[in-house]
């Protein structure tokens, strides 16, 4: 059985993933506002993802007797300077996610709930291709600098995620 404050803390969880679904939105307008169309192209396969990350908190509150609740989102940042700053952004948010997983597991632990500790694992795993892939992008934006070739092509492969 969840425990209030494990059902409390998994709602939580529930409004950073669509926090981050709306995140990377907003991301996208950007880059669709300012040119990278693969950028844009990307952040809203990521957006998808996101909520997609949500629903199966969502689904796992209702398998187990818990109640989701659906949050007010706050506004995401709309204006950033650069590509190199987006991807420096939604790294910086992928950490946040990943601290507030390892909490979430903490929890799980510390209360011996182990469905729970099970069902985290899928995000654990998941957390680490996200971090993997943001940085991974970030290092070859950083590559190519503010040269307008570079960033064309950085662009073009944002565009092949499928």
């Amino acid at each position: 059985m969840l425990s209030k404050e494990m059902e409390k803390r998994l709602n939580d969880q529930l409004r950073e993933e669509f926090y981050s679904a709306w995140y990377y939105l907003s991301i996208a307008a950007w880059c669709d506002a300012n040119d990278y169309p693969g950028g844009a192209h990307f952040f809203k396969k990521q957006y998808e993802e996101e909520v997609g990350h949500a629903m199966r908190i969502y689904h796992y509150l209702t398998e187990v007797d818990g109640k989701p609740v659906i949050p007010a989102l706050d506004q995401p940042p709309a204006e950033f300077e650069s590509l190199q700053q987006v991807f420096e952004k939604a790294l910086e948010h992928e950490k946040h996610i990943t601290r507030c997983i390892s909490e979430l597991m903490d929890l799980a632990i510390k209360e011996k709930d182990h469905a729970t500790a099970a069902f985290l694992q899928w995000y654990v795993n998941e957390q680490v291709e996200e971090e993997a892939t943001m940085k991974n992008i970030l290092a070859q934006i950083r590559m190519v600098g503010t040269d307008s070739r570079g960033l064309f092509l950085v662009d073009r492969e944002l565009a092949k995620r499928e």
